[in-house]
């Protein structure tokens, strides 16, 4: 069975972004992603008015959220996954603070209250189960971002069934040679990252609507289980009449179990 994924940091509805903002280039959001037939789609920042109305953009797509109790105020990792395709019956949120069962909490001097969302999937007419875990961290402290991924570690370990693989996506704002990724890896030392199985050149993910960034850095991962097969992995870069639907390259990856 072949799956494919895609991690995006999709933009916050900030109308000073004037002709990048919201209204402007949702459609075209949607339609770089959906040109991929994505099966799960993991979004980051967006706040509630702004991620409904992406999953009716999406159409054939379920936003899981029936574990939460929206802040309006705050930005959330989402999983949106297709229809018919999957059978769930659990799912949840961590905030990455020293309380994170307390939602909206923040803590290690982060900018703003960040968290983890989180699902059991099971492929309908299939025994085949897995996890996906999807995040965003701090984007100015070091330090910050190091206690939220120890957080996260924790938290997964919670409700992780170690017989079953697990895929963790998100804005990590770092690259991978960082801190950040040797605290994942030494909680989850099965976890590959699916760019680099390719020995993909690194390159910016974050560009600011500009495209191609110097002295940037591949921020955006999707880190995959070794029990599962990763077949390709790319960054999307499309560009149409010299605008980007979002300032993150899209991360694409197919994985077959």
């Amino acid at each position: 069975m072949t799956l494919k994924l895609v991690s995006c940091n999709i933009r916050f509805d900030n109308p000073s972004d004037g002709e990048n903002a919201w209204p402007r280039r949702k459609d075209f959001l949607v339609e770089t992603l959906l040109k991929h037939s994505p099966d799960i789609i993991a979004t980051q920042e967006g706040r509630f008015d702004q991620l409904k109305e992406f999953e009716s953009l999406l159409g054939n797509y379920e936003l899981l959220d029936f574990h939460r109790s929206w802040i309006k105020e705050r930005m959330y990792p989402c999983i949106y996954i297709k229809k018919n395709t999957f059978e769930y019956s659990q799912s949840g949120d961590f905030w990455l603070s020293e309380t994170p069962d307390v939602a909206g909490s923040r803590s290690f001097e982060s900018a703003f209250p960040r968290l983890m969302t989180w699902t059991r999937l099971q492929l309908k007419n299939s025994e085949t189960a897995f996890y996906v875990v999807n995040t965003h961290l701090d984007h100015i402290k070091v330090e910050t971002r190091t206690h939220q991924i120890q957080v996260l570690a924790n938290q997964i370990n919670r409700f992780w069934d170690k017989h079953k693989a697990l895929i963790i996506m998100g804005d990590f704002n770092d690259g991978p040679e960082s801190k950040v990724r040797e605290i994942l890896l030494e909680n989850f030392p099965g976890l590959q990252d699916a760019w680099k199985i390719f020995n993909h050149e690194e390159t910016t993910s974050h560009h600011a609507f500009h495209g191609e960034m110097q002295n940037g850095a591949r921020i955006d991962w999707i880190m995959v289980d070794e029990r599962i097969k990763i077949e390709k992995c790319l960054m999307d870069k499309t560009i149409k009449n010299g605008h980007y639907p979002t300032d993150h390259f899209p991360i694409v990856c197919e994985i077959k179990f």
